[in-house]
């Protein structure tokens, strides 16, 4: 039976546990939503199938990803993300904003897309996201190709740019970022054979206050209320094309974050992390 928790409560849970493997944790990053299981001292299957009944808004808990968290032998814990969808991705800033508040402390967490710092709490979470890759094989892309203002297009979205932040991101600078109709071509260039691993979708116009104004449709999970590595990769191509200065605040339909990067730099992404509730299920249930 779900109930609110207090964020003392869900501190000394997760912390000390001890730790159930039929409890989970709701929480959202600016909107985007996620179901947090604590995996470490009981393991928890977690096949294709079961993530994807488990995210099922209809006939299950519901949420963008389920994130599962587990034992490391290279960081403080692991934490593993699957989307709506049930496949299983290299990293999610929100969901590590969410982990970050829950641990309160400052750790390392292994993911599939290397291993990234937190720190703060659930007003400042903070999430050091290593450094950003550019290179075609590491987006990956199909075929060799200049990353910045790439020769490609779909429909009235040209010239973007390409960046990996643990996961695979495209970016496009509009105009207006709110008249694109992201659910419609989304799905195309998300699935384009030039994304041999699919690809996150940005699209961003730069606000005469300087903000970043962005939407993204998200791989496997579709649009969005927030996605904090598409709020990484935007604001680093934008910082790169001398279109903005870091830090940057990045306006998403769930809220804002803040983005901090230099060449050469680590990525720094800072923003809140909300705690909505706790629940206990059976995990067989979902298959």
């Amino acid at each position: 039976m779900a109930a609110p928790i207090g964020d003392g409560q869900a501190h000394a849970r997760f912390l000390h546990g001890p730790t159930m493997a039929d409890r989970f944790i709701k929480m959202h990053g600016l909107g985007n939503d996620f179901v947090v299981v604590d995996a470490r001292e009981a393991r928890v299957a977690m096949p294709r199938a079961r993530a994807r009944a488990i995210a099922d808004r209809h006939t299950g808990i519901g949420c963008d990803q389920l994130i599962l968290i587990e034992p490391s032998e290279r960081a403080d814990l692991k934490m593993r993300i699957f989307n709506a969808d049930g496949g299983e991705v290299e990293a999610c800033g929100n969901a590590t904003r969410c982990v970050a508040a829950l641990l309160g402390e400052p750790a390392k967490i292994e993911t599939l897309g290397g291993i990234v710092s937190v720190s703060g709490g659930h007003a400042d979470a903070k999430v050091d996201m290593g450094e950003p890759r550019f290179d075609w094989e590491g987006i990956p892309l199909a075929m060799p190709m200049d990353t910045q203002a790439m020769r490609v297009g779909w429909g009235e979205l040209t010239a973007p740019d390409a960046v990996n932040v643990g996961n695979p991101h495209i970016v496009f600078f509009v105009a207006d970022a709110d008249a694109i109709d992201l659910a419609a071509i989304g799905p195309e260039i998300e699935t384009d054979p030039l994304f041999p691993q699919k690809v996150n979708v940005n699209v961003a116009s730069i606000a005469d206050d300087g903000r970043i104004v962005l939407r993204v449709w998200e791989r496997g999970a579709g649009l969005t209320q927030a996605c904090g590595t598409g709020a990484c990769a935007t604001a680093v191509a934008a910082i790169r094309r001398k279109l903005v200065a870091s830090p940057v605040t990045v306006a998403l339909p769930g809220g804002e974050l803040v983005i901090a990067w230099q060449p050469g730099e680590t990525i720094r992404m800072t923003g809140p992390a909300t705690l909505v509730f706790e629940g206990e299920t059976d995990w067989s249930r979902f298959g």
